[in-house]
């Protein structure tokens, strides 16, 4: 094989002498064959497999060829440790396209794969608003809240969870404005930016806690869709907040028994230390609520109970309303992602009780019970105005522990293209 490999996808089925191939190969010309539904996961799935074959300069030829396809190959070849080299094919506006999103993804990418110590909480606010910076020119303007200074504003939630680390926790705070002064927002953005989780006292497991430099995916997650929406011309006012810090143990870390009362009143016993994302975002939510947006969306890698209930390929979303759920779901298949609904009654901001305060932050039982991702979405359901349409979406998708049939080991940015699709919308 040359350095330099062809891919053409074809609807016929492979030559007898293949058998069961799903990719075949003509000198330097590997064939995709494409059978029955669900083409972009057999795309992504022949990647994976191109890409364990040592390939790595792919050049994508044909006329089957979409935006949602090339971007599907491009998910599939991607590892960890570089980008992929695919020439995309198409016209220019399709490959402008396909540029916009492989640098947003390459920018959620390197956050999340980053090493802990590398990533600091005020840092990865820095990275996020210098970049958006970079994108929106003088459209962008935004201020870092960090330490000392979060407590003495009330965003308790941020400054709790960070406290037990030497490097402060932070916020920031976004505003992307194309249209002037006085616009109103449309949207804010909410993302959970935990830089490393080692579970606070409510310690992690070693196998738990390795993989958790990705628990800021929320927050790169997020930060990567308003910057591909920009790089598409987004015309609307749209505010970001990133809730970030690191949960380490020391002895200004928080304990268990705390309570923890919130800008809005609301009072939170903390029966978990690593229930901690829902503490972070609270402030976020708030914050977020505050600015009159129509619509307010977060992300986060939030609960392992998203996980166990719709699984890696999915990220499960939450809200009130049927109607935002709807339009989340189409806007998902829109763009070739994944999302799946998960129940969210008023009576879930009541599963979390507490003798002490208004709530807890979990229940005190591994993983917090039965229904725990209902039981976090309700939790942060208290923290969102009434007159806001709400979008939590847990990143069940966002990062692979360990390579699979679809994603090489680290960040997914699975979910960035609903989520900057949303913006537009």
């Amino acid at each position: 094989m040359t350095d330099l490999m062809k891919v053409t996808l074809s609807k016929d089925a492979p030559a007898a002498h293949w058998g069961k191939a799903d990719v075949t190969f003509s000198n330097n010309l590997a064939i995709i064959h494409l059978q029955g539904e669900d083409e972009l996961r057999q795309i992504q799935q022949a990647a994976r497999k191109l890409r364990s074959q040592g390939l790595s300069t792919i050049a994508l030829e044909g006329e089957l060829w979409s935006v949602d396809s090339q971007w599907a190959f491009s998910l599939g070849f991607t590892t960890a440790k570089s980008e992929p080299d695919v020439r995309w094919t198409g016209d220019d506006s399709a490959q402008t396209e396909l540029n916009n999103r492989l640098e947003s993804a390459s920018f959620a990418r390197h956050l999340i794969n980053e090493t802990p110590e590398n990533l600091a909480p005020v840092k990865l606010a820095i990275l996020a608003a210098h970049w958006l910076s970079e994108i929106g020119g003088d459209k962008v303007t935004y201020r870092i809240i960090e330490g000392q200074e979060l407590l003495e504003q009330k965003w308790v939630g941020i400054h709790a969870v960070g406290r037990g680390s030497e490097r402060p926790p932070a916020m920031l705070e976004l505003d992307y404005n194309p249209l002037g002064e006085d616009a109103p927002v449309s949207v804010a953005l909410v993302g959970k930016g935990i830089t490393f989780d080692s579970g606070g006292y409510s310690i992690k497991a070693t196998e738990g806690m390795l993989g958790m430099k990705c628990d800021m995916g929320g927050a790169s997650t997020v930060t990567a869709a308003l910057g591909l929406a920009m790089k598409q011309g987004l015309n609307k006012r749209v505010k970001l907040f990133l809730c970030c810090a690191e949960n380490l143990i020391s002895g200004h870390a928080y304990k268990l028994g705390d309570i923890l009362t919130y800008k809005n009143g609301v009072s939170v016993e903390v029966v978990n230390t690593d229930a901690e994302g829902r503490l972070v975002l609270a402030d976020g939510l708030q914050a977020a609520s505050a600015t009159g947006a129509e619509l307010v969306i977060d992300a986060a890698t939030l609960t392992g109970a998203a996980v166990m209930a719709v699984g890696t390929n999915y990220n499960a979303i939450f809200s009130p309303s049927s109607e935002v759920l709807a339009m989340a779901q189409a806007k998902a298949a829109e763009v070739g992602e994944r999302v799946w609904p998960l129940p969210l009654d008023p009576w879930h901001r009541e599963m979390c009780p507490s003798a002490y305060a208004d709530t807890a932050n979990s229940r005190p039982m591994k993983g917090g019970g039965a229904g725990g991702a209902s039981n976090a979405a309700g939790f942060l359901w208290r923290f969102v105005s009434p007159d806001v349409k709400w979008l939590h979406m847990d990143l069940a998708s966002a990062f692979a522990d360990s390579p699979n049939g679809l994603w090489a080991a680290g960040g997914t940015t699975h979910g960035m293209l609903t989520i900057a699709g949303l913006l537009h919308d």
